[in-house]
C-alpha cells in the first residue's frame, strides 16, 4: 500500500458525477436545481482553463441555456455569427433558422464554463476537486466509486447513480469496462491562440486548398483560434510546433498568414471518431466526449454534449424524485446514441471534404456545395444537423406527428415557452380555453407542471419536456383532463 494513503470513510450522494467540463457542468447543476444532492468530481484542480478547443455555441444549445436563464449573458459576452462560408463555395446562413438565435454564437468554451459552473455552485453542488476515479462497482440498489484525493488519501463515495462526463479519456468509462470503438480521421491538425495583425473580414473564416485547410474564430479577447492541417505533414501530437508551422499551414489555405504572433498557445491533436456501443451500464452513465468524440469540424463537440446533459438531467431528477419509473433512464440511449451516430457522421462528412485529395473527390465537393448552395431543403437539413435544431426524438406508433420533436420558443399566453421552461418542468400548452383551468387539468405539484396557452388562436394541445421536446399532443378537441393526466404519466415512464 502507498504511503501516501489514508484510511478510507464513505460518502453519500443521490448522483456523482464525474468531470467538470461543460456536459459534467450543465447536468450537475440541473440536477441541483431540482433538488437532487450531486457531488461533482474533476480530476484537475480548480480553475477555468482559457486553453480550450471549442469555440462557439449553436443556436439549440443557445436554447437549452434559455430555457436555465443563462443564454442572455452569453449572448452579451459573445459575438453572433449570422453565416460562413466554406471552401470558397458553400454559404451557410444561420439567420435562417426557426429559432430565437438565428446565429452561431462565437464565444470560448471557457465562458460557457463560468456560468455554468456558477449556477451549480449556487444551486448547491458539492465540488470535489484533484479528485481521481479509480474504480466503482454496481449493486442492486447503489454504485460505490474509488477516488482518490489531492494528498493522495483514498475514498469510496457511494450514490445511487453516477455519470461519467470525464472527457474522451474516461476513467469511468473504463471502469465499467465499455470499448470505445472507432478511429483516426486525421492526425496532426494544430491549434494555436495568436494575436492577428489583420482582421479577417468574416467572423469566421475557412478554407481549404491542395493538401491544406485552415480555419480562424475570434475569442473576443483580441486572440484568434487557428484550425490548421497540413497533409503532407504527418507527425505525433508530440512533435515541437513553430508558429512558423503554423502561419505556413494557413497562407497555403487561405493566401495570407494575417501578420499572426503572439502565440499564447499552440498543440497539436489527433481527430479521433468513436461512440461506446452503450449510453448506460446498469446505474452508470455516459455523457459528451466520454461516450462520443469526432472531428471538431462544424463545432459540434461541446454542443451534444451539453444537449446529452439536457436529455439525461430531468430524467434523472424524476427519477431520484421518486416522480418517475426508473424505466425512464433508458430512453437515454435510445434518444441520445442515434444522435451521437449521427454527429460523427455529418462531422465526419465535414473533414472530409476538407481532405478531399483527388481531382474527382474534389470535383465532388465542388458539386456537393454548388447543389447545397442552390438547394434550400437539402441545406436546411445539413443546417438542422450542424445547430441541433433538426434533430428529432422516435415516437411511439400512432402518436401525433409532432411527438418527439423539438418546440421553438413559442409565444404564450403569460410569456414565451423558454421561461416557462425554467425551473425544469414540464409545460402543458392549451388552447386559450375555459376547460383549461390549471386547478383542474392534472393533479400535480404546480412545480412539476406547468399549464400555459398560447398566444395565437392555434387549437393544439401540447405537452413539452423540461428539455423542450413534444412528449405528447393532440388537435383540437381529443384532449382533456384525463388524457392529459395518462400523457404525463406515460412521459414519466409510469405506463400509457
Amino acid at each position: 500500500m502507498s504511503s501516501t494513503t489514508h484510511s478510507t470513510r464513505s460518502t453519500r450522494s443521490d448522483v456523482i458525477v464525474a468531470g467538470a467540463g461543460p456536459t459534467g457542468l450543465l447536468l450537475a447543476g440541473d440536477l441541483a436545481a431540482a433538488g437532487v444532492r450531486v457531488t461533482l468530481l474533476e480530476k484537475r484542480s480548480h480553475g477555468i482553463s482559457n486553453l480550450t478547443r471549442a469555440f462557439a455555441v449553436h443556436a439549440r444549445t443557445l436554447e437549452q441555456l434559455d430555457a436555465r436563464g443563462l443564454a442572455d449573458e452569453l449572448e452579451a459576452k459573445g459575438r453572433p455569427a449570422e453565416g460562413a462560408r466554406l471552401f470558397g463555395q458553400l454559404t451557410i446562413r444561420f439567420d435562417t433558422l426557426p429559432s430565437r438565435f438565428r446565429h452561431l454564437l462565437v464565444i470560448p468554451q471557457y465562458e460557457v464554463e463560468k456560468v455554468l459552473e456558477r449556477r451549480a455552485a449556487e444551486a448547491g453542488v458539492c465540488f470535489r476537486y484533484e479528485t481521481e476515479v479509480t474504480g466503482l462497482r454496481q449493486s442492486a440498489d447503489a454504485v460505490a466509486m474509488d477516488v482518490r484525493g489531492p494528498g493522495g488519501e483514498r475514498e469510496t463515495l457511494t450514490a445511487a447513480y453516477v455519470v461519467g462526463a470525464d472527457g474522451h479519456r474516461s476513467a469511468v468509462r473504463d471502469a465499467v469496462g465499455l470499448p470505445f470503438p472507432g478511429r483516426s480521421v486525421i492526425r496532426s491538425v494544430v491549434l494555436a491562440d495568436v494575436r492577428l495583425d489583420e482582421v479577417p473580414e468574416d467572423l469566421l473564416t475557412a478554407d481549404a486548398v491542395g493538401d491544406a485547410f485552415a480555419f480562424i474564430a475570434p475569442f473576443g479577447d483580441g486572440y484568434h483560434r487557428i484550425v490548421a492541417w497540413d497533409r503532407r505533414r504527418d507527425v505525433p501530437d508530440s512533435e515541437p510546433l513553430e508558429l512558423d508551422e503554423v502561419r505556413a499551414v494557413v497562407r497555403r489555405a487561405l493566401g495570407r498568414d494575417y501578420g499572426m504572433h503572439d502565440a499564447r498557445w499552440m498543440s497539436r491533436f489527433h481527430s479521433d471518431e468513436r461512440q461506446v456501443p452503450d449510453y448506460r451500464v446498469g446505474r452508470v452513465f455516459l455523457a459528451g466526449d466520454a461516450a462520443h468524440v469526432h472531428s471538431p469540424a462544424g463545432g459540434q463537440g461541446m454542443n451534444t454534449g451539453l444537449q446529452d446533459a439536457a436529455n439525461l438531467s430531468w430524467k434523472l431528477a424524476a427519477v431520484v424524485g421518486g416522480h418517475a419509473d426508473p424505466a425512464l433512464l433508458d430512453t437515454y440511449q435510445a434518444e441520445r446514441h442515434p444522435v451521437g451516430r449521427s454527429v460523427l457522421r455529418s462531422s465526419g462528412g465535414i473533414v472530409r471534404l476538407a481532405m478531399a485529395k483527388y481531382p474527382w473527390t474534389r470535383a465532388f465537393r465542388a458539386a456537393l456545395t454548388t447543389f447545397l448552395d442552390h438547394v434550400g431543403p437539402a441545406r436546411a437539413r445539413v443546417l438542422g444537423q450542424i445547430t441541433g435544431i433538426g434533430y428529432k426524438y422516435a415516437a411511439p406508433r400512432g402518436a401525433h406527428p409532432l411527438t418527439g420533436t423539438r418546440v421553438p420558443d413559442v409565444a404564450l399566453k403569460g410569456g414565451r415557452l423558454y421561461e416557462a421552461l425554467r425551473g425544469g418542468r414540464f409545460v402543458l400548452i392549451t388552447p386559450r380555453s375555459p376547460q383549461w383551468d390549471p386547478a383542474r387539468v392534472v393533479p400535480a405539484p404546480e412545480d412539476r407542471l406547468a399549464v400555459e396557452s398560447w398566444a395565437s388562436e392555434r387549437r393544439t394541445t401540447v405537452l413539452v419536456r423540461p428539455d423542450g421536446y413534444v412528449a405528447w399532443a393532440a388537435d383540437d378537441g381529443e384532449a382533456d383532463g384525463r388524457t392529459v393526466t395518462a400523457a404525463w404519466a406515460a412521459a414519466l415512464g409510469r405506463g400509457a
